[in-house]
């Protein structure tokens, strides 16, 4: 089975492809499509959009896993921003029929390393481990 995970972001959008049968991991590979901050917010949303319907179109995933959207009540633009960046992914996954699931960020969390609120290190730290890899993820 392939799966690509996708953390959306307006700047920079995480994008990992896992292969496997059920916790073994066969092959894996990261990037990241990134947006310049001087050019419109219609041009970086369709960067996103091609950006992941390129990848999806190339790698042909069984399933995509997106972070679901987040709104801190301190920044609630952020969450409207990140509304619309999840929107572009989610219809590049819908041109490609690739089945789409949405999970919490707490929840990818929780099963990566076993705490809902670990730390971005701590993540990372993880998703090395499972991919037994000492190359640092970013």
């Amino acid at each position: 089975m392939k799966v690509i995970g996708i953390d959306p972001g307006l700047a920079d959008t995480g994008i990992g492809v896992v292969t496997g049968h059920g916790i073994k991991i066969y092959s894996h590979a990261f990037g990241v499509i990134s947006t310049p901050k001087n050019i419109p917010m219609p041009d970086r949303l369709n960067l996103i959009f091609t950006g992941v319907l390129e990848v999806l179109e190339n790698e042909d995933p069984d399933l995509m896993v997106v972070e679901d959207v987040f709104s801190l009540e301190k920044y609630p633009k952020s969450g409207i921003t990140l509304g619309k960046v999840t929107g572009a992914i989610l219809i590049a996954g819908f041109r490609t029929n690739v089945p789409i699931t949405e999970i919490p960020v707490r929840e990818a969390k929780k099963v990566l390393t076993g705490n809902g609120k670990a730390s971005k290190a701590q993540l990372e730290r993880s998703v090395r481990h499972m991919l037994n890899t000492d190359s640092p993820i970013k």
